[in-house]
């Protein structure tokens, strides 16, 4: 028995670590539990070396000092204090004004606003719980099937997780050893990509089952003009030479992906907010005005948010500020739009603070405790183990790549994001990073894969998100007055599937097309030292002449 447990302590150790966390323990506490229990047993055996632990009080200062992780309670700070502004109910209902009559047009909308909040808040919570709210009640009210309103609310919620600026990129960057700024980029198109699937997949619904996502009645319809117009070419308009003005502003730009996409977007949304402001003036003082009323009410609904992602992202990408500094200017801008809406008060603060703090200690008491498991997983040579294990797997970097993922889905069936990031992927980066493969890439493709972990019934966190605030009993609609039906859990996780689905596809995609991720290397052409060649042109010297001195 005791050569056994020295030859397979790091498998022993890990299996149990999955006892621990399928009995229910709480994971910071059994990842210290197990890391101190094995350290005593490989003690006992002579498998361990007591010096390992004399290292555990510098690796938890590690993770107090660490300033990557301060961007944590900085995004999470400002998420909270956006959703409670109510920006989320004002981009859901001018949206959803928007596409009007379209089929699916709610369904649409909430996918683009869950792509915006995901650009300006970064936590899957307040995205599900603001979009349950305030867009549930409007897409049951006009006929829309459980499944695919649950499903589309989840499902662009947890686009949180892979648009920067995604709490889960900063950890997995901090744990494969990268750039928090790199992650970023390389996951800004897979995420626009991901919002685009989604989008396609509501199309697609609405085409084949139109009951299933209607569009508004046209007594819904607000913002039209006295003639009865929509205003819509107006919009149009306005919105094609907002992008010809970028165009023309980024022409002969080095820059190249996500940071090309940030910046000329902000210009685009300075133009378009200069017209709008202009207009405002010339209604007010001459009594005349160009934009019609939902081009206006577009342009200042859309610009807080985008003006905010450029905040925080544009110069991340550009490289004026770190993360943690791009997350302390979007926390303060985030205060700013509250005060701008007059929404702003010490309550809500209050409120956001507290939440912040809580998130912030859950996710430095797993850290803390999965040093505790690392320091050792490591000392008895469990990163070895996981290692050999893993480059030996048939296939190269594919077969690596196919076995870690479907690891990676089947654990997201147990675990949570944090968890899967804290104790799955230091074992994995090494042997990734051995294999060859680039790992911001790898990191991305992990990100959305790990993001299922949201949506994956029966402990999907989105999923709960979204039942907390979905009707649980029968109600009376407050505008209609009909008697609408509770929404069932079973409904919940049936919408969630076909999502699932895609984000699966969407793994596939990142793995074949790594372009989409290795954009954020830049443009600067690679140089092959085996093609440098140095010539060196003839010169003709003088003839050498070494005999004696020539006295004149």
């Amino acid at each position: 028995m005791e050569a056994f447990l020295i030859a397979y302590m790091a498998p022993i150790m890990f299996a149990a670590l999955v006892v621990f966390l399928l009995l229910g323990y709480p994971v910071a506490f059994s990842l210290g539990a197990v890391g101190l229990i094995f350290a005593y047993l490989g003690i006992e055996l002579g498998e361990f070396q007591p010096n390992f632990l004399q290292a555990l009080p510098e690796r938890v200062y590690g993770v107090m000092s660490n300033d990557t992780l301060l961007a944590i309670p900085f995004f999470t700070f400002m998420g909270l204090v956006l959703e409670r502004s109510g920006m989320a109910e004002d981009l859901l209902d001018t949206i959803g004004q928007l596409f009007g009559t379209v089929r699916g047009g709610l369904a649409f909308a909430v996918v683009f606003v869950g792509a915006l909040l995901a650009a300006t808040t970064g936590v899957v919570a307040a995205s599900v719980i603001s979009m349950g709210l305030i867009s549930l009640p409007i897409m049951l009210r006009y006929g829309y099937d459980r499944r695919v309103a649950t499903g589309v609310i989840a499902a662009s919620g947890t686009l949180a997780q892979i648009i920067p600026p995604s709490l889960v990129l900063i950890v997995m960057a901090d744990q494969l050893g990268r750039s928090v700024g790199d992650m970023y980029e390389g996951a800004f198109i897979p995420g626009l990509v991901l919002t685009g699937l989604y989008a396609l997949y509501i199309l697609i619904v609405a085409v084949i089952f139109p009951k299933a996502a209607p569009g508004l009645p046209a007594e819904a319809i607000g913002f039209r003009e006295d003639s009865g117009n929509r205003g819509l070419t107006s919009l149009a308009v306005l919105t094609v030479v907002s992008v010809i003005f970028a165009w023309l502003m980024m022409r002969g730009s080095e820059s190249r992906g996500a940071d090309f996409v940030v910046i000329s977007m902000m210009f685009g949304i300075l133009f378009a907010f200069g017209v709008a402001v202009l207009d405002w003036l010339a209604e007010r003082l001459f009594g005349f005005r160009v934009l019609s009323k939902m081009a206006r009410q577009t342009t200042f609904v859309m610009v807080p948010p985008l003006f905010l992602i450029f905040l925080v992202l544009g110069t991340i990408f550009i490289g004026v500020a770190t993360p943690t500094e791009g997350g302390a200017m979007g926390a303060t801008g985030a205060l700013l739009l509250g005060a701008m809406k007059r929404r702003l008060s010490w309550d809500l603060i209050r409120q956001a603070t507290e939440a912040t703090a809580k998130l912030s200690a859950f996710v430095v008491f797993i850290l803390v405790g999965a040093r505790v498991f690392s320091l050792t997983f490591y000392g008895v040579n469990g990163h070895v183990w996981v290692e050999h294990l893993l480059t030996s797997l048939p296939g190269g970097q594919f077969g690596f790549l196919v076995f870690v993922n479907l690891l990676v889905f089947f654990l997201a069936f147990f675990l949570d994001f944090f968890e899967l990031a804290f104790i799955i992927i230091p074992l994995l980066g090494p042997a990734a990073e051995k294999l060859g493969i680039d790992l911001i890439w790898f990191g991305v493709i992990l990100g959305v894969n790990m993001q299922t972990s949201f949506m994956h019934p029966p402990f999907g966190f989105a999923l709960f998100y979204l039942r907390s605030v979905a009707p649980k009993e029968s109600y009376l609609d407050r505008i209609t007055g009909k008697r609408m039906e509770p929404i069932t859990t079973g409904q919940i996780y049936w919408g969630a599937v076909p999502f699932v689905f895609i984000q699966v596809i969407m793994v596939t995609l990142v793995i074949l097309f790594p372009a989409m991720v290795m954009h954020y290397k830049g443009a600067t052409p690679k140089v092959d030292l085996d093609k440098i060649k140095i010539e060196v042109p003839q010169i003709e010297l003088p003839p050498l002449d070494f005999g004696p001195p020539k006295i004149q």
